[in-house]
C-alpha cells in the first residue's frame, strides 16, 4: 500500500509564537487521519524548510506527498518560490509523487468559514 504524507507549508517568522496556529492545524489533521504522515515546513526564518521536510518524508518510504500552502493569496512566494522549490523536490525525489493544493485563501469553503465567523463576531449577530 502506498504511504501518503501532507506537508503544511507556511511562510515562517522570527517569533516562534507565530507557528502556534499551524502546529494546531497539524495536530488536528494528525488526530483525524492518524495513518497520514503530517509535517510542517517553512519557506524561511523557521525550520524545517520544505527541502528538509521532503528529505525526511521521502526517507521514510512515503510515495505520495501533498503540499498545502498556508498562504492567503497568490503572491510572489506562490507564483515564484513554491514552483521552484517543488521542481527541486521532484528532481531530488523522482519516485515520490508531489502535488500542490491551492493557497488556503483561494478555497471557497475556508473563505466562507472566515466570513461566517466575522459576521457572527459583530454586535447584534444572532
Amino acid at each position: 500500500m502506498k504511504k501518503h504524507a501532507l506537508i503544511l507549508f507556511a511562510h515562517g517568522a522570527r517569533d516562534p509564537e507565530w507557528a502556534k496556529p499551524f502546529e494546531k492545524i497539524r495536530d488536528l489533521v494528525r488526530a483525524r487521519r492518524p495513518q497520514l504522515v503530517v509535517e510542517l515546513a517553512y519557506l524561511e526564518l523557521m525550520t524545517p524548510r520544505l527541502d528538509e521536510a521532503m528529505e525526511r518524508i521521502a526517507g521514510s518510504g512515503v510515495a505520495d506527498v501533498t503540499v498545502a500552502p498556508l498562504f492567503m493569496a497568490q503572491g510572489g512566494h506562490m507564483k515564484d518560490d513554491v514552483p521552484q522549490l517543488l521542481a527541486q523536490a521532484r528532481s531530488r525525489h523522482p519516485d515520490v509523487e508531489i502535488r500542490l493544493l491551492p493557497a488556503v485563501g483561494e478555497v471557497d469553503a475556508l473563505l466562507g468559514a472566515i466570513s461566517a465567523w466575522l459576521v457572527a463576531s459583530m454586535p447584534g449577530a444572532q
